[in-house]
């Protein structure tokens, strides 16, 4: 299974892709980032997102989407911001027919770290031991993304364990 995770975010939308192995191992295939200019109108720099995305699954052709779902913010603008990131990003996966799964920041970090309340150096530090990768990914948006790929590979696999056990 090969899954695309996704960080929105109006300036830097962070990507990773993650293959899950028959053994149940984890492959990093790709990471990166989307950036888009701040001197640009809003509508020009969510274009930019959409189509850097729709490119990157029309490239790779991933299995399954995952999206790190809004978090509380108490700036409105900032939220904002990333709520309209969000809907491209929706957009743009829904386009490329992806099935698209979302996880709250605390959910990826439990299915990494083990613990909600990890920080976002324990939680690269685990993507970095659980991928058997030399240094964490970069830039942050990028190893982010890649956290949630792996959260909704580890929650695929529970679920399926789960459906399993109930048959």
């Amino acid at each position: 299974m090969l899954v695309l995770g996704i960080d929105p975010g109006t300036a830097i939308t962070g990507y990773g892709l993650v293959r899950e192995t028959e053994e149940g191992g984890l492959v990093l295939v790709d990471c990166g980032v989307i950036t888009t200019s701040p001197d640009q109108p809003l509508p020009a720099r969510l274009q930019v997102v959409y189509q850097g995305l729709a490119e990157i699954a029309r490239q790779h052709r991933p299995d399954a989407a995952a999206v790190e779902e809004l978090f509380f913010s108490r700036n409105a603008r900032t939220a904002l911001s990333v709520g309209h990131a969000r809907g491209v990003t929706l957009l743009a996966l829904a386009d490329a027919g992806l099935p698209i799964y979302e996880y709250k920041p605390l959910q990826v970090k439990q299915a990494i770290a083990g613990y909600g309340g990890a920080d976002k150096q324990q939680v690269q530090q685990m993507v970095t031991m659980l991928l058997n990768l030399d240094k964490v990914p970069q830039p942050d948006d990028a190893a982010d993304a890649v956290a949630v790929a792996v959260c909704h590979i580890h929650s695929a696999a529970m679920a399926a364990l789960l459906a399993s056990a109930e048959r």
